[in-house]
């Protein structure tokens, strides 16, 4: 059963944010952008370019080995602006450090949900999720003794790593032909952008001369300047011969390669929180966190999904499944009013306002209507019906890992959620709070929205828990040891 949603209106004290800079992105669009978001922006992207400075000074000297000229290169593609349509978005732009590689404008994460793409009027039907700790996630397969699907990246598990063996290289394929994202029409325009960078030379040395020698036509810049999605009839709007198209698609491959080999490094996937040092004996929990631990593993019943470790397992805070827990759906979104043409005639959403994310079902059945970074295995098909609304469980490392006490992040799939209180007393209290009405007050405290989707919810784990107030806290407190930074990377 699917529940219908009411659009929020959109309040005259936001300002209009224009598309990027080319010459069809001027006039004004519907969606729009308050001058706090706007400032914030700014600043991360200032930040974004003060970090692929200091890489691009690396270079002078890079690292003699291969693993590390390897993660290198990862981090100067994912901060590195120029391999989006409008050269004005890096695949950081949702992934900062100081948030666990996750979403970094508070006011965003507190309005939209999601966040602009390099076409800045147009916003995904997700938020960002953390790429930190994404590249130990299992190549997707199907588990008999768990009777489930199990491993791959994004929500609904979509990037498989069946490919590559990796899927977070996968993963690293979706946005930059994603229209809502970093917006290119055809894989070869991230390519031929990257062979104009300077860390070229260091691509070719680990990776090899035959990377970028390809016979580029002479419309490069033009083709690749205009957003996709690329034209019905033209899937690959760069006209290449079979063997640059070949050698195209390889170099793609290695950059998502690097950017997953960044990802894995110390330096995003560390293993450095509060927790990590109590299991190595160099710190110790607060009564508050202790006891918040014990209800985790217990009466909360979290650790049956977001699991801390057992033999041979590292404490990863996720079992790779998926699951519909009955978030309601976020009408903050702006994807929802996506359903009209844009100045560039393009529709990210026919759905409009009736818009139902199916989750990994959909994934199964239909593809994702933004991204297909893998090739749907046709065998699995007849898992879609049991898999319909089901999101990836998240990893809560670095969970409440902010720039600030006051920043606000955005939580689950849709990002309805604003704090980790929220969240536990949602799995606390969904069955037992009732209804809310209409623009009632007491939403998230008093009364839930009826869930985005009941297909296949979560019942045996969620919604009638029996936390009292003080347990809530606790199990915040714990999930707050969950984030990186407390103990040095060696």
């Amino acid at each position: 059963m699917k529940t219908p949603r009411a659009l929020l209106s959109i309040t005259a004290a936001l300002v209009a944010a224009t598309l990027g800079p080319d010459a069809r992105g001027e006039e004004k669009s519907s969606t729009v952008l308050s001058s706090q978001a706007l400032q914030e922006i700014v600043q991360v992207e200032a930040e974004i370019d003060r970090i692929e400075a200091q890489a691009i000074e690396r270079l002078a000297v890079p690292p003699g080995n291969q693993v590390q000229q390897i993660e290198l290169l990862g981090k100067l593609m994912l901060y590195d602006k120029q391999l989006s349509v409008n050269r004005n978005e890096a695949c950081a732009f949702c992934h900062m450090p100081e948030t666990g590689f996750t979403g970094p404008v508070s006011e965003l994460n507190r309005t939209t949900g999601s966040y602009p793409g390099s076409v800045r009027t147009r916003f995904s039907n997700r938020k960002p999720q953390s790429h930190a700790y994404a590249p130990l996630s299992p190549v997707l397969h199907y588990s008999p003794g768990q009777g489930d699907l199990v491993g791959g990246n994004f929500w609904d598990m979509r990037a498989t790593g069946r490919r590559l063996g990796n899927p977070a290289a996968e993963q690293a394929e979706g946005p930059p032909t994603n229209p809502v994202e970093m917006g290119l029409p055809d894989s070869a325009c991230a390519v031929y952008r990257a062979s104009q960078r300077p860390y070229r030379a260091l691509f070719e040395s680990v990776w090899g001369r035959q990377a970028f020698a390809i016979s580029w036509p002479r419309d490069m810049e033009q083709v690749c300047a205009r957003p996709g999605p690329p034209p019905a009839g033209a899937p690959m709007p760069v006209h290449l011969g079979s063997l640059d198209r070949g050698r195209a698609g390889v170099t793609f491959d290695q950059m998502a390669q690097s950017i997953a080999g960044y990802e894995a490094s110390a330096e995003v996937t560390p293993f450095t929180s509060k927790f990590d040092a109590v299991l190595a004996g160099k710190a110790q929990f607060t009564t508050q966190e202790q006891a918040g631990y014990g209800l985790f593993r217990g009466k909360a019943q979290c650790n049956a999904c977001h699991r801390d470790g057992g033999p041979g397992e590292d404490p990863l805070f996720t079992d790779f499944t998926a699951s519909n827990i009955g978030t309601p759906a976020n009408p903050r979104l702006p994807y929802y009013a996506e359903n009209r043409p844009d100045a560039l005639g393009y529709v990210a959403n026919p759905a409009g306002s009736s818009f139902v994310d199916g989750g990994v079902g959909s994934f199964l059945t239909k593809g994702q209507l933004l991204s297909q970074p893998s090739a749907v295995d046709q065998r699995w098909v007849k898992l879609a019906p049991g898999n319909q609304a089901r999101i990836q469980v998240p990893t809560l490392r670095n969970v409440d890992k902010r720039p600030y006490p006051a920043f606000v992040k955005a939580y689950m799939h849709n990002g309805y959620f604003t704090s980790l209180k929220a969240i536990v007393h949602f799995y606390n209290t969904r069955d037992v709070l009732p209804r809310c009405q209409s623009h009632d007050v007491g939403e998230g405290t008093t009364c839930w929205p009826a869930p985005e989707s009941t297909d296949n919810m979560n019942t045996s784990r969620v919604g009638r828990l029996g936390l009292s107030d003080a347990e809530e806290d606790a199990i915040v407190s714990f999930m707050q040891t969950l984030t990186d930074g407390i103990m040095p990377v060696n």
